[in-house]
């Protein structure tokens, strides 16, 4: 799987997420409060609802919809009305910018 160029590190605040499109599929990348960066699919699995409008707290995503929330570092449905875990794709940083494996 190649490693995609997603962003400025310094683009994403702790305890927050961008939304990152690429090859008709979107994509959720957060910045944990410890400084860790981790890729979620984009969409709630619950209604396929964008979480990059959602609520990021510790290590939690909570959809903007229907609360849902997800640990966005394994991607396990944490809160219904989810049930299905959301698919995660490893992250890295280099010279300040973060790059996804997908």
């Amino acid at each position: 799987m190649p490693w995609i160029d997603a962003c400025a590190a310094d683009e994403i605040e702790p305890e927050d997420l961008i939304r990152f499109d690429h090859g008709g599929r979107t994509y959720a990348i957060y910045r944990s409060p410890d400084d860790a960066f981790y890729c979620t699919d984009g969409l709630c699995t619950h209604e396929q609802v964008h979480l990059a409008d959602g609520l990021v707290q510790d290590h939690e995503i909570e959809c903007p919809r229907h609360n849902a929330t997800f640990d966005y570092r394994t991607g396990q449905a944490l809160r219904a009305p989810a049930c299905t875990a959301l698919a995660t794709y490893p992250a890295r940083v280099e010279n300040g910018r973060v790059w996804i494996e997908i």
